[in-house]
Order: structure tokens, then C-alpha cells, then sequence
């Protein structure tokens, strides 16, 4: 497939990135220099310099042959522009990234249609809708709701007394014997991710995805070492849209909310238009003022600005007076590392929160897609298709690579965990973990695209 990705900032780079690893041809096309020349010394993709408004620079990029345009600058007028300049040279898909609510809303679904985008997507609601999941599961790092919610995808740094700890895969499935209610998709260690084996142990640090049936999940926490407690209190440290969207979800949940925010006009917008949600006017990094907020009651911090340097030493203040769980932003993935060594819970980033939406657009047969920032491999959805090599195939028939595990299986809205000896039937939803040189051996096994 050719894909055009118009803006190399922090989305389109990693987009481009997840794309250029599955051997697509990718074209990036930013009007900084600077940053086409760092992509292109990383990625094995062809630079354009130049703005997806102009036609000529479309071409450049090889807009005749191009199969998908990716728009997700920070700039709206521009991603709705490039996509009809796209949709007129014969591209069948276009995806744009839309931040602004008024560009989103019902009102202007005619101009949304004039623009011809197949698909539109807002970071910062997707990440509102993340941190929401992650809620959810207290001590989780990463959280992938698939199969219409009957498999929850729950990943976790392992602590020492973590019960799952020290104890090898095979003896976990002995105890759980003859009816699974969760597996281990991937492990994470160090640089490395593995597709686990039987014979494979945990081990503390393990940044370990299981997937499990929605009914074992509290069960599945417990042994990944993780609380079960709901979440009541929130301090949500910056006002931007994603704090907006957090908020207003958590106080209709009666959660009780509070937003620090520096901007003293957005302060006040924010205390007019979020009844139920107390505000602070102040830097995020102001000891004095997280301590009127009375910080260490809470059972979640998150530090939600686009300054990935305050949010972390926030969220490691937070920490030091004793907030239970902190989440924080981050754009600058060069960071990631320093962040689990400082005591972070959870990093997150709009560039994973996006890549998802695009990676299930760029395969038309998957239901869904879920990838991680501290793993190249994937979790991925798809409809077991009449006529292929699974329909009716028992899944240890199937030959899958080493890079594959497939994890569940969802017949009639009924979960199973898989086993060598289930067998496979048209319609069946499977829920697989990949690694990306893997990814179309799953395709070609339950699809018919060979």
C-alpha cells in the first residue's frame, strides 16, 4: 500500500513509523525541513518538503498512486484541504486529525462531507478516552477494550510481591485448567518484546499484556499485582481539551474533580463551563499551590499539559506526598525510559491514541488495533472470513509464526481463551497479539486476502 502522511510532528512520525515497519511505501510531507531530515535519517521513507495544501507538492509525493493520505498536522484547515485536494486526484481513503469542537460538531457535518475525509480523529479525545479505560483498572499501564468489551487487553510493570512473580506460564495454566479465563499475549523486557512460551517465567520489571475475559478481569488484577479499588478522586494538572473531556465524564460519574490551570482566561472558562469541578488557577509545578489542592488525597493524578518536563516532575511530586497512581502525557518518547526508573505509573501519548485509529483504517479487515509506546507489538481484532486457511481449522493446524499468539476468541458474543485444540469458524472474532513483521501472517490465515 502507498500511504502519503502529511505532518511529521509527533503523530505523523509515529504513524509513519509503525507504517514504514510493515513494509508499506510511505511518502511524509511537512514544511520543516528540519524535521523531514531527521525522519528520513530513521525511517526508510520519502521526505517532502512542502504544505499538503498545494497540489504540486501532492504530486511530489505521489498523490497518483497513493492508496490512503494520512492528514494530521496541528493546523484543521490544512488536514480538511489536503484531503480534498487528495479525494480529487482519485485517492480512495482519506484520514484527518480535527482538534477544534466546532470543526467536530453536528453543525458542521456539511462541511466535514464537502471535505470528503473518511475518517476523522482528535487526539486529545482519544487520550481522554484512554486515561477514562485505564480508570478503570488502578495500577494498570496500558488498557485495550476489544470485542464489543468481552476481552479486556491489560498490560503491567510487574512489583516484586506481585503473585504472578517467579512462577513459570505452564504451571499457571496447569492451575487454571480445563477453562482459561485470561493468557499472557506479550512480555516486554528491557529493549526486547516476546511472544511467551510455556516455559517462559515472570519476572519482576516484566512489562507484561494479558487478555482476559471481561468477567475475570478483577481476578486477573490481583495477580498482576494491581488494585481493585474504583477510583474516586482526581487532580487533572492543565485545562486543555483532554482535561475538558476528562472532566466532564468523571463528574457525571460523581467523581470528584480538580484542574490546575496556568492560563488565567482558560481558568475561568473552565470553572463557567464544568459545574461540579473546582479549579486552581497556577503552574502545574508550583509546590505551594499543589499543596492547597491538598495533592496527596488523591487517588489519580494526571498531568495532562504539552510540556512533557512539568508533567513528569509533577507527577513525581504527586508521588513524594502520596498520591496513589500518576499519569502523565508525554510527546518526547526519548523519555519513556527515565520514566518507570523515576516512578511515573503511566506514560501516555496522542501519537499511540491516533496510530490506533489509522493502523484498523490502513487494514480494512480488522475490527480494531492497539499498540503500545513500549512495544512494537500490536493487538489486533479480526473476523475469522468463510473460506479461509482458519475457517474450521483448529488452531494449532495454522502454522503461525513465532511473532503470533492468538489469545481469544469471541463466537455469539461468547469469549474463550484459545488453545491449541479450539477450532476456528467463519464469523469468530479473534482477538491476537503480533510483532510487525508478523502482522500479515495473521491476515493471511483468517482472511481470504492471500
Amino acid at each position: 500500500m502507498h500511504v502519503i502522511v502529511v505532518g511529521a510532528g509527533e503523530v505523523g512520525s509515529y504513524v509513519a513509523a509503525r507504517l514504514s515497519h510493515e513494509r508499506h511505501n510511505v511518502s511524509v510531507v511537512d514544511i520543516s525541513a528540519n524535521r523531514l531530515r531527521q525522519l528520513g535519517a530513521d525511517l526508510d521513507v520519502l521526505t517532502v518538503e512542502g504544505s499538503g495544501t498545494h497540489p504540486s507538492v501532492l504530486a511530489d509525493a505521489g498523490v497518483d498512486k497513493c492508496d490512503l493520505v494520512v492528514a494530521v498536522t496541528s493546523n484543521d484547515e490544512v488536514n480538511l484541504v489536503t484531503s480534498l485536494i487528495a479525494k480529487q486526484r482519485g485517492v480512495a481513503r482519506t484520514i484527518v486529525r480535527i482538534e477544534a469542537e466546532e470543526l467536530r460538531s453536528r453543525a458542521s457535518a456539511e462541511l466535514r462531507q464537502t471535505f470528503q475525509a473518511d475518517l476523522v480523529m482528535d487526539p486529545d479525545h482519544q487520550t481522554a478516552e484512554r486515561i477514562l479505560d485505564l480508570l478503570e483498572y488502578p495500577g494498570a499501564s496500558e488498557i485495550a477494550v476489544m470485542a464489543h468489551g468481552e476481552a479486556i487487553v491489560m498490560g503491567a510493570r510487574l512489583e516484586a510481591d506481585a503473585p504472578i512473580v517467579g512462577r513459570r506460564l505452564s504451571e499457571i495454566a496447569a492451575e487454571y485448567e480445563p477453562d482459561w479465563e485470561f493468557i499472557v499475549g506479550s512480555i516486554s523486557r528491557g529493549d526486547q518484546t516476546y511472544i511467551p512460551r510455556a516455559d517462559y517465567t515472570m519476572l519482576e520489571d516484566d512489562l507484561v499484556r494479558v487478555v482476559c475475559k471481561r468477567r475475570a478481569r478483577r481476578s486477573v488484577a490481583r495477580l498482576l499485582g494491581l488494585g481493585t479499588g474504583s477510583v474516586r478522586h482526581v487532580l487533572l494538572l492543565g485545562g486543555g481539551r483532554t482535561a475538558e473531556i476528562l472532566a466532564a465524564r468523571l463528574v457525571s460519574r460523581g467523581v470528584e474533580v480538580v484542574i490546575v490551570e496556568r492560563d488565567p482566561e482558560r481558568a475561568l472558562e473552565l470553572a463557567e463551563d464544568l459545574h461540579g469541578v473546582q479549579v486552581f488557577e497556577g503552574d502545574i509545578t508550583d509546590a505551594d499551590l499543589l499543596e492547597e489542592t491538598d495533592l496527596g488525597r488523591f487517588d489519580v493524578v494526571a498531568a495532562l499539559t504539552g510540556e512533557d518536563e512539568s508533567n513528569i516532575l509533577a507527577c513525581l511530586y504527586a508521588k513524594s506526598v502520596g498520591a496513589s497512581e500518576t499519569i502523565a502525557v508525554v510527546h518526547k518518547l526519548a523519555l519513556l525510559s527515565l520514566l518507570d526508573s523515576a516512578g511515573v505509573d503511566v506514560a501516555l501519548s496522542p501519537r499511540t491514541a491516533i496510530a490506533d485509529g489509522v493502523m484498523r483504517f490502513v487494514r480494512g479487515d480488522v475490527a480494531a488495533v492497539a499498540t503500545f509506546l513500549e512495544s512494537d507489538a500490536e493487538v489486533l481484532e479480526l473476523e475469522v472470513e468463510k473460506g479461509s486457511p482458519a475457517d474450521n481449522s483448529l488452531v494449532r493446524d495454522l502454522n503461525l509464526p513465532k511473532g503470533v499468539l492468538i489469545g481469544v476468541i469471541v463466537r455469539d458474543g461468547k469469549p474463550q481463551i484459545a488453545r491449541g485444540r479450539s477450532r476456528l469458524r467463519a464469523r469468530d472474532h479473534v482477538v491476537a497479539f503480533a510483532t510487525p513483521g508478523s502482522v500479515r501472517e495473521v491476515h493471511r490465515r483468517l482472511t481470504c486476502d492471500a
